[in-house]
């Protein structure tokens, strides 16, 4: 069986969530799958930050570079409905998508298809215009339509898809993220503790939110909730630092402006994206991760902060609550009092600090990349039989 595999996601270089789920689901994929053959669709029509020796060493699996400008190629897919993806990786019996993007392909290709979250119809007001006429253009309604087989990445997904997009419940399984074995708290002993907080400047005491700076967020609350626990003045809260790491995203002037006014601006620091390398250390560093965000089709953050050890404060909606279970505080992420009273508590109370980072480990334990890829690959096996 051939297969192919849209990875244009992946040259930008990031690791954002889609990323982080593409680059550790096809790696896992490819570890279990030695017999079927894989080619990998990309496309930058500049140097692509993709580094293709990642997957270099899996001898059925091989990268197929276009260099085409990526508005003509996407203008070409939408418009023209031309040229066939399949056709240009040479035939191919299944195309995956790990996420939504232009496409064109051939009528008797399977197409399967990852939907993250429906975000962008669910909290539309979010998203800058120019995003809003991204997703709009591709269509992700039609897109839905399109595919033979669906993965939903949490029962929150796919219960979204199914009411938003009339989607058929036979064609669509959830089929939940990993988190990478790499990602553990760090001996207290351990040097790169020291190299990872003078790499980023980062305090001894900090709170620590880590995602994509953008409205669904709700950063403006955390900012909110960190300046009512220092106007406390308790010497015991006095001490800590409010970090917010992550690619600045869209209408982010609110955001910053947030930071910039708040009456403890000089406690709160932005940084750039943690590298994948660092993001260990710097959750053990963290005292508590906060992601009070208004929605999620997974969280893949909070689930790495989980596995870490790092107390959590998550939001009460979407599939937050599905991915931390009882091992951390959920608030409403409309109500910052809420976060910052959690805030107050967790710090305060070091008995329910430690039954969170003792709680934490054991729930993200439950989620594994090795079990996503077989999940997915028997969805591609599936969808030829159908």
């Amino acid at each position: 069986m051939r297969i192919g595999i849209d990875i244009r996601c992946l040259t930008d270089g990031k690791r954002t969530g889609v990323e982080e789920y593409t680059i550790n689901l096809l790696e896992n994929i490819f570890e279990l799958d030695k017999k079927n053959e894989y080619i990998l669709f990309l496309n930058s029509y500049r140097k692509s930050h993709f580094d293709e020796r990642i997957f270099a060493h899996f001898k059925n699996v091989k990268v197929k570079r276009f260099h085409l400008p990526n508005k003509l190629l996407n203008f070409c897919f939408w418009y023209l409905r031309w040229p066939l993806a399949d056709k240009m990786l040479g035939g191919v019996d299944i195309f995956f998508m790990p996420n939504i993007n232009f496409i064109a392909l051939s009528k008797k290709v399977k197409l399967i298809l990852t939907v993250h979250d429906l975000s962008y119809e669910i909290f539309p007001e979010t998203f800058s215009v120019k995003r809003r006429a991204w997703h709009g253009f591709i269509n992700p309604r039609a897109l839905c339509k399109r595919a033979d087989q669906i993965i939903a990445v949490s029962d929150s997904s796919m219960a979204d898809a199914i009411e938003h997009f009339n989607i058929n419940e036979q064609k669509i399984q959830r089929i939940h993220n990993g988190v990478s074995e790499e990602m553990t708290e760090l001996d207290r002993n351990d040097p790169k503790l020291i190299e990872v907080k003078e790499r980023y400047h980062l305090p001894f005491n900090f709170i620590f939110y880590l995602g994509t700076v953008e409205p669904r967020k709700n950063i403006p609350a955390i900012v909110k909730a960190f300046d009512q626990l220092k106007k406390l003045n308790k010497p015991e809260l006095n001490k800590y630092k409010l970090v917010i790491a992550g690619g600045m995203g869209w209408k982010i002037q609110d955001i910053l402006k947030a930071g910039r006014e708040a009456e403890f601006t000089n406690d709160i620091i932005f940084t750039s994206c943690i590298t994948n390398e660092d993001k260990a250390a710097v959750y053990t560093l963290a005292s508590l991760f906060v992601y009070p965000s208004f929605f999620e089709g997974f969280g893949i953050p909070v689930l790495e902060a989980l596995r870490c050890g790092v107390s959590v404060i998550t939001s009460n909606t979407s599939s937050l609550p599905e991915v931390v279970g009882s091992s951390a505080i959920m608030i409403d992420p409309d109500n910052p009092n809420e976060l910052y009273l959690a805030m107050k508590e967790v710090l305060l109370d070091r008995k329910l600090s430690e039954h969170l980072e003792l709680q934490s480990p054991r729930q993200a334990i439950r989620f594994n990349w090795r079990t996503s890829a077989r999940e997915t690959l028997i969805v591609f096996e599936k969808s030829l039989e159908a």
